[in-house]
This record gives C-alpha cells, sequence and structure tokens, in this order.
C-alpha cells in the first residue's frame, strides 16, 4: 500500500540549535538595563542638565577663551539704551536707534527710531518695541520688521507684551474710555478683538499661552480704597461683550509687571506678589515682609527671581526663588553689590562688580566668571549662557 506523501519515505526534521545560555543571560541584562535607564530617565528628567550639549552645538564655531567669554564687540548706544536678548541676538533699543546684533556682534538691524520713552518685549526670535506715553509700536521677527503700528491721534500706548507665540497686546489710551486692550495674532493682518472699559483704569494686559485668552490688570475704587484686578476674556467673543469670564483682586499694590506662562498668571507687585491660576482662583501669594523689592525677573521657567533688601540702599540682601504655589523654594544671601539680576529656563544670573554667577534653581552654583571685562548688565539664555553688556561693548559668556 502506497503511504500518503505519494510513496515517499518520510524523514525527522532536523533538531534546532539551542540558544546559548550565556547568550541569553546576557540578552536579558542589557534589556534589564535599558529598561532601568528609561525609568531613571524619566523619574529625574528635572534634575538631568543636558544645556552643555545644546550650547556645544549652538557655540561650537564661536571663538571664546579659556574662561568661556567671546571677543567683545562694540554697539552704538548710550546712558539710555535698554537691551534684550532675541533668540541668540543682542537687541539694543534707545529714543533714537535700533540696532540687533549676533553674538559675535555682527549687525543685522540699524534703524533710526524716534521714541521717548521705549520699551521691551521679547518672545523667542520676535522682539516687541513701543513707546510708553507714545503713538509707536514696532515688532521685528527674524531680524526684519514685520508690523508696525501708529495709533491715532489723542491715544497713546500705556503697555504692550507678546506671549511666547507671538501673540500681541496692546493696551491704550481712548477718549471716552479708561483704557482699552486690542489683541492681534502673529500674522498682525488686522486686530483679532478691542476690550474697551469705562469703569477701571486698564493698566496691562498679556495674552494666554495657548492664545484663547487675555488676562487684562485694571485699577479702580473699592470700598474706597484702590484695588488692582487681574480680569480674564476669552478671545471667542464679540466687542459688545465686555463683562470679563472672571475676575481675581490681587491687592491694593502697584503691579509693575504682568506675566502669563504655564505656571498661571504672575502679577509683581512693590510689596508682594500674586500667582493667579488660569481659571481665575488665587493659587499662591508670596509677601516681602516689609523688605524692598531691589531686583526682579519673571523669565525662569515657573519661578520668580526677586532680589530683597532691608534698606533700599546697600549691599546686604536675599536673592530668593519663588516657586508657582508662592512659597520661597530657594533663598541665598547676598552681602555685595548686584548690579544686575537676570533669569531665562531653569538659570538665574547674578552680576557684581568683577563676577557672574549662575544659579540653578536651587540657588545652587552652576558657573562662575571671574573678570566681567567691566560689564554692568547681563541678559541670561535658557541654555545657561550669557550676554555681559557693558557701556560701549558687549560679550558672550558661555559656560564651559
Amino acid at each position: 500500500m502506497e503511504e500518503i506523501n505519494g510513496g515517499r519515505p518520510t524523514s525527522s526534521p532536523k533538531g534546532r540549535k539551542r540558544p546559548n545560555p550565556f547568550v541569553r543571560f546576557l540578552a536579558f541584562l542589557v534589556t534589564l538595563a535599558l529598561v532601568l535607564g528609561a525609568v531613571a530617565l524619566v523619574a529625574n528628567y528635572d534634575k538631568l542638565n543636558f544645556d552643555f550639549v545644546k550650547r556645544w552645538f549652538s557655540y561650537r564655531s564661536l571663538a571664546r577663551s579659556d574662561s568661556g567669554q567671546a571677543e567683545s564687540f562694540p554697539f552704538d548706544g548710550d546712558s539710555d539704551s535698554i537691551f534684550a536678548s532675541v533668540g541668540g541676538d543682542l537687541l539694543v533699543c534707545s529714543p533714537n536707534s535700533l540696532q540687533l546684533y549676533s553674538g559675535s556682534g555682527q549687525l543685522y538691524v540699524n534703524e533710526t527710531i524716534s521714541m521717548e520713552n521705549p520699551a521691551v518685549d521679547t518672545a523667542g526670535e520676535t522682539a516687541l518695541i513701543y513707546d510708553v506715553g507714545g503713538e509707536e509700536l514696532l515688532i521685528y521677527a527674524s531680524r526684519e520688521e514685520v508690523f508696525s503700528l501708529t495709533q491715532e491721534t489723542g491715544q497713546s500706548i500705556l503697555s504692550a507684551s507678546l506671549n511666547r507665540n507671538g501673540w500681541l497686546a496692546v493696551v491704550s489710551q481712548q477718549s471716552g474710555f479708561k483704557g482699552a486692550v486690542t489683541i492681534y495674532d502673529s500674522d498682525y493682518a488686522t486686530p483679532l478683538i478691542q476690550i474697551s472699559r469705562s469703569d477701571r483704569f486698564v493698566m496691562d494686559a498679556v495674552v494666554s499661552p495657548d492664545n484663547r485668552s487675555v488676562a487684562v490688570l485694571t485699577m479702580g475704587l473699592t470700598d474706597g480704597s484702590f484695588e488692582s484686578r487681574v480680569e480674564c476674556y476669552a478671545l471667542a467673543r464679540t466687542e459688545e461683550d465686555t463683562e470679563p469670564d472672571w475676575s481675581c483682586p490681587v491687592g491694593g499694590d502697584a503691579i509693575l509687571a504682568l506675566r502669563w506662562n504655564d505656571s498661571g498668571i504672575w502679577a509683581l507687585g512693590d510689596t508682594g506678589l500674586v500667582i493667579v491660576s488660569p481659571d481665575g482662583a488665587l493659587s499662591g501669594a508670596y509677601d516681602y515682609g516689609g523688605r524692598y523689592l531691589k531686583a526682579f525677573s519673571l523669565d525662569g521657567e515657573g519661578t520668580a527671581a526677586l532680589l530683597l533688601g532691608k534698606y533700599r540702599a546697600g549691599s546686604t540682601a536675599e536673592l530668593v526663588l519663588v516657586g508657582a504655589d508662592g512659597a520661597a523654594q530657594a533663598a541665598l544671601d547676598v552681602n555685595e553689590q548686584i548690579l544686575s539680576l537676570s533669569a531665562a529656563g531653569r538659570y538665574v544670573g547674578v552680576l557684581t562688580a568683577d563676577r557672574l554667577d549662575v544659579y540653578n534653581q536651587s540657588l545652587e552654583s552652576y558657573s562662575t566668571l571671574d573678570g566681567t571685562q567691566g560689564a554692568q548688565s547681563v541678559l541670561l539664555r535658557d541654555d545657561g549662557s550669557a550676554m555681559l553688556i557693558s557701556s560701549h561693548t558687549a560679550h558672550l559668556y558661555v559656560p564651559q
């Protein structure tokens, strides 16, 4: 009788080679190491710092000394000049001129302007320049002018700001109102909406990081006393709808600066700092305890850097880093004259007469530069580098 396979004799399959036990064990160890490494990376992400890698790529072609300082370069400015970091560039603005320099001193923008009280705000590679109490406003992006605004006669600009996406909020005085806020998106083609108030004075405004709302700082009388409030308006509304979505009192302070970042809305006054959540709740407050505010920066990552002193004059002070809950997360006694304070990303820079100290957000030393070539102010960057500025020259410092 024939076999089912056509009469061909069947043969047993060849035996498979069994994996080497040592190879299997080694593969297990490698897999385990990768898994544990990934877990450790996620758990300690905030403690890790790869900014030195970013700096290497960003500044590898920049000639620097052993201390990390690049060659200084001259700029056209005067005693009234103000400075800002725009991407990797230095903006120098005076009442009569505007320049934009690279970190190595290459001049990209050189314009004549006419502003009595120029002010500057920045967002990434976008710079806003406006005349406080005047009529002129300019925006530069990617090293060229992209928008200009001249207010109508009789109207003046009180304040203006950019959010991180380049959306613009302009606060101005208008006839018949106590203040108006005009919002533009990053195209700046036409205004998206204008909010006018006749019941309370409008002092400042910032667009939310998600471009959906604007926080407006107002001041008015409440029970016979002046009170500042942060009021929020959704941008998806008509101009006839003038009622805010919510209003949060922030005390009787004169508010010196207003910011809206991922941590909330920060309103810094002359006696305390208040943080308001995006839903209008008071999420944190820090009282200076009767001390004088000598310097500050709200440009850190979820923190405010405050230099507080018992006396207006003198070198004795305390550097305090306040978190989004309103609590001091780090403090450092200072016994030297501070010339300039700047924060950016996860760093705080403190400039004295002959030294620059860069700290992390625990106010632990990250880098120190001895000998600052007569620098009088510092602009810190997100990667930990810093632009040091004297009366007529500037140079970049890159931590090693």
